[in-house]
């Protein structure tokens, strides 16, 4: 062989080794994923194919049987929370093994299964995701950052609480998803001033952003502006009371709490994610300098400011003003997604960075959640865990209730985990001497709040968008997190809303 010719092989070998690719005599096996992969399978078909299981039976003796289907969708559901959890695939793949288990194994038909894909809440979250990027690349989010920090100052502890007041108190005006959208590129741009090289994680990121995704839960409890639950609960208790709870007793109630969450969560972080840095030297004044070099507003910023105040003001109005009413909100929502490329502010290319993985696991999240609603087996599980509670002290069936509650939120729709539990609990409250209001409040309060897992909310999934935490890492910030929150629901029921005039006892 000629010189020239092994010299270029010797090149090309070399090329490949630098790269950082193995060979195959050198390619490590992940034993970790390989574990939790082959575990979740193994509890799937040890669910699947296990013996039929009692049916659960509500205090009036209604059984509640569980189906071959409804057995199929709890498999599903214990493989997914699995993968999700360990990561073993990405996110979104793991997503779209939930609605080809459906299918192959008969749990829901195919054309049902992938329907859920694309629900309109999956539809929102894309709108929601969109915003954020127009206000990235618009220059919107560095003007609001560079503004902000030149006001709130140089130590991180107060950049923490600013970005956490300003994630809650947005969230009393428009959806929780498309403030975390929102705030998601602001985020980014202060975390760059952060660290000496971009793509660096830190502590000070994982608080953060686990941070924003908290307190935008936090927030979205006090109005019915913050997410659809609350109006589709009072709706939901209505029907079944009779009792017609109004915006403002509700924001009455729940304004208290969720600003003691929102400053708990300050503290919490500041705890278990406290910044490397005390301060960011200088950072005030660069701030203000940068925010000088933007110049004049541009045109894309005012008509991009302008569309979304617009969709705010809509769908905002929706619950107010007759004429709005019936707009839907992911229309209106994605009439603005059109209008950013009427308008040019976006383009094909920017259509081709939306993160997919993200828009997955919501998809497969709705599929799921619809999955254990229609089967049934959402039901089993909600009669078979109240039922526990029956001859247990009232508090213990609130918390047992708002509990249940917290962890099929993190699951599931939290419309459907109210849904298919506050029935039962208020079957079973009167024999307890436990008032129904009391039961609505403190489910709402844990359904806003799902810190476990990704699809638990939006915010979850839009702030693991920026690689500075493992799906691990929020199910380990989020246990704690979770404890402090059935804390202050307990405090709550038994100081904060008896002070403020509510019912607990009969």
């Amino acid at each position: 062989m000629p010189a020239s010719q092994i010299d270029a092989s010797d090149n090309q070998l070399l090329q490949k080794e630098s790269s950082g690719k193995d060979t195959p005599s050198t390619t490590k096996i992940d034993i970790k994923r390989i574990f939790f992969l082959l575990l979740g399978l193994g509890v799937f078909l040890a669910i699947y194919y296990a013996p039929n299981w009692a049916p659960a039976i509500d205090p009036a003796g209604t059984e509640f049987p569980l189906s071959h289907e409804a057995k199929g969708a709890l498999a599903l559901f214990g493989l997914a929370a699995i993968w999700w959890v360990f990561e073993v695939v990405p996110i979104g793949v793991t997503s779209l093994a939930i609605g080809a288990a459906q299918a192959l194994f008969l749990i829901r038909p195919a054309k049902i299964a992938f329907k859920d894909f694309m629900d309109p809440s999956v539809l929102f979250i894309f709108g929601s995701i969109v915003i954020g990027m127009v206000f990235t690349k618009t220059g919107l989010t560095k003007r609001i950052a560079y503004k902000m920090l030149s006001i709130i100052g140089e130590k991180t502890s107060r950049i923490y609480l600013g970005c956490f007041v300003m994630t809650a108190a947005l969230t009393h005006l428009m959806a929780h998803t498309a403030v975390a959208a929102t705030m998601f590129p602001l985020l980014m741009t202060i975390h760059a001033l952060y660290v000496d090289k971009e793509g660096d994680k830190t502590r000070f990121g994982r608080g953060l952003f686990i941070g924003m995704a908290f307190v935008a839960g936090a927030g979205s409890i006090v109005t019915l502006l913050g997410a659809a639950r609350g109006a589709v609960a009072l709706g939901f208790y209505k029907d079944i009371t009779n009792i017609d709870i109004s915006f403002f007793e509700l924001t009455m109630y729940m304004f208290p709490i969720g600003w003691l969450m929102v400053f708990l969560l300050w503290g919490y972080f500041m705890v278990f994610c406290k910044p490397e840095k005390d301060s960011i030297p200088g950072l005030q004044e660069r701030s203000k300098k940068m925010y000088i070099e933007l110049g004049a507003w541009t045109r894309n910023e005012i008509i991009a400011l302008m569309i979304v105040f617009l969709i705010i003001l809509v769908i905002a109005l929706k619950n107010f003003v007759p004429i709005f009413a019936n707009f839907d909100k992911t229309g209106v929502m994605l009439v603005g997604t059109i209008c950013f490329f009427i308008f040019n502010i976006l383009d094909i290319d920017d259509l081709e960075e939306i993160p997919w993985n993200i828009i997955l696991l919501f998809a497969g999240a709705m599929s799921i959640g619809f999955c254990l609603w229609d089967t049934g087996a959402a039901k089993w599980l909600a009669v078979n865990w109240l039922q526990l509670f029956t001859d247990a002290p009232a508090i213990v069936f609130i918390l047992g209730m708002a509990f249940f509650v917290m962890i099929m939120t993190n699951f599931i729709m939290n419309v459907a985990a109210i849904a298919i539990s506050l029935p039962v609990a208020l079957v079973i409250a009167p024999y307890l001497g436990v008032t129904g209001e009391v039961i609505l409040f403190s489910s709402l309060v844990t359904a806003g709040m799902p810190f476990l897992l990704l699809v638990g909310a939006a915010p979850n999934a839009i702030a693991y968008n920026s690689k500075q935490f493992t799906t691990g890492q929020f199910v380990l910030y989020g246990i704690p997190a979770s404890i402090v929150l059935m804390v202050v629901v307990w405090i709550s029921v038994q100081f904060i809303w008896p002070l403020m005039g509510m019912k607990i006892y009969i």
